[in-house]
């Protein structure tokens, strides 16, 4: 969120300024996240629970450190070939091929190269 402070006038600048002071003020307030969360754990362990099983899912720092798998996807048959090297294919999927490219760019069509 950005503000342009030139624009503002005499009392909006003092309305912005109150509001951001009582903002500082409740977020001072506040304990640190970290020590919330220990409390948090310790009373569920209390209790014989763990938070992934009061909130779901796995715990927030096990989430943030476990890398994300890319969804697998199954073979797909090429749907277009290079006449002049039958071994350059393209399923469609993706990024289009250099030797696709070329063609499209001196006004081929991609409908051209079809697999049949």
């Amino acid at each position: 969120m950005s503000i342009d402070l030139n624009t503002l006038s005499a009392k909006e600048l003092e309305s912005l300024i109150t509001k951001a002071k009582k903002r500082k003020t409740t977020l001072a307030k506040r304990k640190p996240i970290t020590a919330v969360r220990k409390k948090l754990t310790a009373q569920a362990k209390a209790e014989g629970y763990t938070i992934a099983e009061l909130f779901g899912g796995k715990a927030t720092a096990a989430k943030a450190a476990t890398p994300r798998k890319a969804r697998k996807t199954g073979k797909v048959a090429p749907k277009y070939r290079d006449p002049a090297n039958a071994e350059n294919t393209w399923t469609g999927r993706g990024k289009q091929p250099r030797w696709l490219a070329a063609y499209t760019a001196k006004g081929r069509k991609v409908e051209d190269f079809l697999i049949k």
